[in-house]
């Protein structure tokens, strides 16, 4: 558990590298926020491609020889971003940085899947996301700090070599599996097999709309901040640990909200919440603390419907259940990419008003969806019906 646990950690780490760095990068670049904005589309891109294809691989092949494969790529292209001379060179290794840590959420999962009962199942699943949260309150102001020390490029030789050591923790520790597994990639049955589940089919479109809004306001918090309130790329260090220990609460949450039979309504309601939070934090000028209240809510309350997705996918996966999460994985990263790549252009055309615009509506279109759907949420595996 503690080799999984570093592993969450550097790998989400790996992704929120960029949101505190937009302002460095753009001017180092000579580029609009907009248009540096873009590298997390970018890095979401390549994470929803490896994201749908890493569950088959892990269930197929083993929970090892993938994570010591995917960490390898994760450090080496997390290391030369620190080198990138251009903007084009640095997308290219944030896309491979998504492809090698999009195998791993569901690597991580399947591996605790396997060994833990199902009555602790959700337990240990949203311990291990509410890291993510946990990396979220430690990258992102230690991220700023590094980037006020030495310039953004030492962000990303920092946490290269943090992702160094969790592929030598994976190597040492992580062990092979116990019982013989199959040696073939049955990518198409496995995910035909899932799809044919209505559950999968509304949890995807449901956490789809939610994580746009959710990276749409992760992607633009600290740039706004900084062009709103001329906070120093030091000092908004201190509002994003703020935010991110509402993302760690929100993420631990989930655990408790996953074995209920309302989680439906739960996240629906948290999801709405959510939403309305991130209108108000970039529509309107709350100020500089009530701002950062408003996000530390709006992320917690967000937080909370994917580690309940995911732990509810374990439910109805069967023997893949790898596949599953990386179902769920690719919604989180498609809604990541099209958070993102929406959330820039509207402030490129509109301003930030225009990302809070965006957050409160999909959200409204989330929140509808999981009410409409909401008996699929409730049902055990057993339950499910195509």
């Amino acid at each position: 558990m503690a080799v999984l646990a570093l592993t969450v950690y550097a790998t989400i780490s790996a992704i929120l590298i960029v949101p505190p760095l937009l302002v460095e990068i753009a001017t180092d670049l000579d580029i609009s926020v907009a248009v540096a904005g873009q590298l997390a589309t970018a890095t979401f891109a390549g994470w929803a491609v490896m994201g749908i294809s890493g569950g088959p691989l892990s269930d197929s092949f083993g929970r090892r020889p993938v994570a010591l494969a995917c960490l390898a790529v994760l450090s080496i292209s997390v290391l030369a971003s620190a080198f990138a001379p251009n903007l084009e060179i640095l997308l290219a290794l944030r896309v491979l940085t998504g492809l090698g840590g999009g195998a791993l959420p569901p690597n991580i999962v399947g591996s605790v899947s396997d060994v833990i009962s199902p009555a602790r199942r959700a337990r240990a699943v949203g311990a291990l996301l509410a890291i993510q949260g946990l990396a979220s309150a430690i990258t992102v102001p230690f991220v700023a700090v590094l980037a006020d020390l030495g310039g953004w490029q030492l962000a990303f030789i920092v946490y290269g070599l943090t992702l160094a050591v969790g592929l030598l923790a994976n190597w040492l520790w992580l062990p092979e599996a116990r019982s013989a597994r199959v040696r073939n990639w049955e990518f198409f049955s496995r995910y035909r097999s899932l799809v044919s589940l209505r559950f999968f089919r509304v949890a995807v479109a449901v956490n789809i709309a939610q994580r746009v809004a959710f990276w749409g306001m992760i992607s633009y918090f600290a740039a706004y901040l900084i062009h709103t309130y001329g906070l120093s790329i030091g000092f908004v260090a201190l509002p994003l640990a703020i935010s991110a220990v509402g993302q760690m609460v929100g993420s631990y949450s989930a655990s408790f909200v996953a074995n209920r039979r309302s989680r439906a309504v739960s996240i629906a309601a948290c999801t709405v919440l959510g939403g309305m939070c991130g209108f108000l934090l970039f529509a309107f000028d709350l100020g500089l603390w009530a701002s950062v209240a408003a996000a530390a809510v709006g992320t917690g309350l967000l937080s909370i419907t994917f580690p309940v997705l995911v732990a509810a996918s374990t439910e109805y996966s069967g023997e893949s259940k790898a596949t599953g999460v990386g179902l769920m994985g690719f919604s989180n990263q498609a809604g990541g990419f099209l958070g993102a790549g929406i959330a820039g252009a509207l402030l490129a055309s509109t301003g930030y008003a225009g990302v809070g615009y965006l957050c409160f509506a999909v959200c409204i279109v989330s929140a509808l969806l999981t009410t409409l759907f909401g008996r699929q949420f409730g049902e055990t595996a057993g339950q499910s019906k195509a």
